[in-house]
């Protein structure tokens, strides 16, 4: 226990007089190697002491900084999560930093919130700005930000081609209450149309992910996050993704509304196909459900367009689009947006929020927006894509035992694998690298759409690396396995 505690003093002076990481590793390197060496110790100790000075981002070990607090925090905080043993205070960019100040690349961007980065200095000007003149009123009394950031994002809703005839907005703090009002609007849409009740089922689909309130957790039709909470809200259906032949039974004269995303983030990064989306729309007109966008993760510029369903025919657009996450850039707030059919049916009083559509959270959602829907960003987001593509393939072909195929659009992409990728999780975070899961046995890249070309390389580099250790175990210091899977904070 001394013998860890001296290493990891010397490794904090190294860190306070700015030797670079590379001195760092290899000093401790040979010091714990010279050490071992010199000492009785167990196997187990020894092969600790090697794992912490050969990984640049070893995870903490018990006798940590990191550990200590996340120990003395821990009992104050109700257990929802598991979380990797590395606890982050700084951010810049496509980078965060540790309590023991190292350095990670990331490639989850808060699973798709960050897509201006981490810390953005125009983001945080303005909200160091508002905060000084006014951050709450509730929704008793006017406030600038709340409709101007409804007029514009109707206003770049209808220039990116995507649901042509989008009229309103509803202001909210989350994804899932965005959903929540999805799926309210819907029900009272179901009630205008027939006053007897009987048109409010909601279809949903397998693999989907919409959020943890009941309403949108009654949408999200798998087991482990319905079961502790059932009975679910009555009246929802659940189909098959990309199942167009299923949807005329599925969607009848009882459906008053249908939810989907046109990208299945949670779900394995599984993208919605052209005749799909297009059957789907076609016959909730013909029964008049309304149809929703789930846009809350694939939306906002990640796949190259401002909505996933730009590429889609008029004819497939919904009557709500959903949203969040990259919406605040990592501040609270959410938005459903809304066509005429939906919102002549909604009157004063059918729904509200007490935080939503607040001035600081508008007003930083107003420059986001502005910023996400530059087409030349857009553009540089598909430029991206191709590369990470590259990349992936590349993998694909280098184990291809272990990797089976490539998914997704833009800078919402999948990489499906034969078995569980938690140790390729685990294997890149102590190397600096910070990447998620999705669905069953695959690894998700949601990074900031202003991640560089040469962090690309970076990220690639250390995933190549972590890879080849799960692949060929028994060349690297041994590794704790920590799970990877983080669930989605809608």
């Amino acid at each position: 226990m001394a013998l860890r505690i001296s290493a990891k003093r010397v490794a904090a002076s190294l860190k306070a007089s700015n030797v670079s990481s590379s001195v760092n590793c290899t000093f401790m390197r040979n010091a714990s190697q010279a050490t071992v060496a010199a000492t009785n110790l167990s196997e187990g100790f020894k092969k600790d002491i090697y794992r912490e000075a050969a990984l640049p981002n070893a995870d903490p070990l018990e006798d940590s900084p990191t550990t200590a607090l996340v120990s003395e925090q821990a009992p104050y905080m109700v257990k929802t999560y598991v979380r990797p043993p590395p606890m982050f205070v700084k951010g810049e960019g496509c980078y965060l930093w540790d309590v023991e100040n190292r350095k990670y690349l990331d490639f989850t961007a808060g699973i798709a919130v960050n897509a201006l980065g981490h810390c953005d200095p125009e983001l945080s000007d303005i909200i160091a700005q508002q905060a000084k003149l006014l951050m709450h009123t509730s929704n008793l009394y006017h406030n600038p930000w709340t409709g101007a950031l409804s007029e514009l994002l109707v206003q770049k809703t209808l220039e990116s081609g995507a649901m042509h005839d989008a009229t309103s907005v509803f202001i909210c703090n989350s994804g899932t209450e965005a959903n929540e009002a999805a799926l309210k609007f819907a029900r009272k849409t179901g009630k205008v149309l027939d006053p007897s009740g009987a048109k409010h089922e909601i279809v949903s689909f397998h693999g989907s992910f919409h959020g943890r309130t009941m309403g949108a957790l009654s949408a999200t039709p798998n087991p482990k996050y319905q079961k502790p909470f059932s009975p679910m809200i009555p009246g929802f259906k659940y189909g098959a993704y990309n199942d167009a032949g299923a949807i005329n039974h599925l969607v009848n004269e009882n459906t008053c509304g249908v939810i989907v995303e046109p990208i299945q983030g949670e779900g394995g990064v599984i993208a919605a196909t052209e005749e799909f989306m297009v059957a789907l729309a076609a016959r909730c007109k013909t029964v008049g459900a309304v149809l929703i966008y789930d846009e809350i993760q694939c939306g906002l510029g990640r796949t190259g367009t401002f909505w996933a369903h730009a590429s889609l025919p008029k004819s497939a657009h919904p009557d709500i689009i959903t949203t969040a996450k990259a919406l605040g850039n990592g501040f609270p707030i959410g938005a459903t947006i809304v066509n005429g059919n939906v919102s002549e049916k909604i009157i004063v009083g059918d729904h509200g929020t007490t935080f939503g559509g607040n001035p600081l959270a508008c007003r930083l959602a107003h420059n986001i927006v502005s910023r996400l829907s530059d087409p030349t960003l857009q553009k540089s987001v598909i430029a991206k894509s191709e590369i990470m593509q590259k990349h992936l393939k590349t993998l694909q072909k280098k184990y291809p035992t272990l990797v089976k195929e490539v998914r997704g659009r833009g800078l919402i992409l999948g990489l499906q694998l034969t078995e569980d990728p938690s140790p390729i999780v685990t294997a890149a975070r102590e190397r600096g690298l910070l990447i998620i899961t999705a669905g069953t046995n695959t690894l998700r890249f949601v990074p900031s759409l202003t991640i560089t070309e040469a962090e690309i390389e970076e990220g690639f580099n250390v995933l190549d690396e972590a890879m080849k250790v799960v692949v060929s175990p028994g060349e690297e210091p041994a590794e704790k396995q920590v799970s990877g899977e983080v669930d989605s904070p809608n």
